[in-house]
C-alpha cells in the first residue's frame, strides 16, 4: 500500500483503466463503493460483514481484481475536533495488516475524513422514509460511496 495525501496523487498513482474504491471500515462491516471509470461519481456497491482479519482481506482482494479498482479512499474516523483516537488507530492497523500480505495487490490508498459521513447518509435515508431494517443493510455501503465522493469533489474543486 502506498499512502497518498491528496486525492491528486491518487488519481496520478492510479494504473490506465482502473476504477477507486471508497471504504468505510467498520468493527462489523466493511462499506465499500465503486467510482466510475472517469473518476467523476461514486455508487455504493457492497456491505461486507466482517469475520476475521484473513478472510476479510481475501474477499476485499477478490472485489479489487473482479472490479479492476486500482485505487482505495479509505475513511479516517477522526475525532470531532480533528485528534486520531482508538478508530483511527484501528483503521492504520488494517491497512498495516494489508500491507503485509503477500498476495494483496499493493495499491495507493487515500485517507480521508469521514467525520459524520454516516451522520449524513442516516439523515438521507431517513428524510426518504427509509426503514430501520432497510437503512441497516445500506448505511455502510453508502458512507463507503459519501467518502469516495467527498474526495472525488475535492479532486475537481466541487
Amino acid at each position: 500500500m502506498q499512502i497518498v495525501d491528496t486525492p491528486a496523487e491518487l488519481i496520478q498513482a492510479l494504473s490506465p483503466n482502473t476504477r477507486l474504491m471508497g471504504v468505510d471500515l467498520g468493527s462489523k462491516t466493511l462499506g465499500l463503493a465503486l467510482g466510475d471509470s472517469q473518476h467523476k461519481i461514486a455508487t455504493p456497491f457492497f456491505t461486507l460483514r466482517r469475520k476475521k482479519f484473513g478472510p476479510d482481506a481475501a474477499a476485499l482482494a477478490k472485489i479489487l481484481a473482479d472490479e479492476k479498482v486500482g485505487g482505495m479512499v479509505m475513511g479516517l474516523p477522526l475525532n470531532m475536533d480533528g485528534s486520531a483516537g482508538p478508530r483511527v488507530q484501528a483503521t492504520q492497523a488494517f491497512l498495516r495488516n494489508l500491507t503485509n500480505l503477500d498476495d494483496f495487490p499493493a495499491l495507493p490508498v487515500l485517507l480521508w475524513d469521514e467525520r459524520l459521513s454516516t451522520a449524513a447518509v442516516e439523515r438521507t435515508l431517513l428524510e426518504a422514509d427509509t426503514s430501520r431494517a432497510k437503512r441497516a443493510d445500506v448505511i455502510d455501503k453508502m458512507a463507503a460511496a459519501y467518502i469516495l465522493q467527498g474526495a472525488i469533489d475535492a479532486l475537481y474543486g466541487v
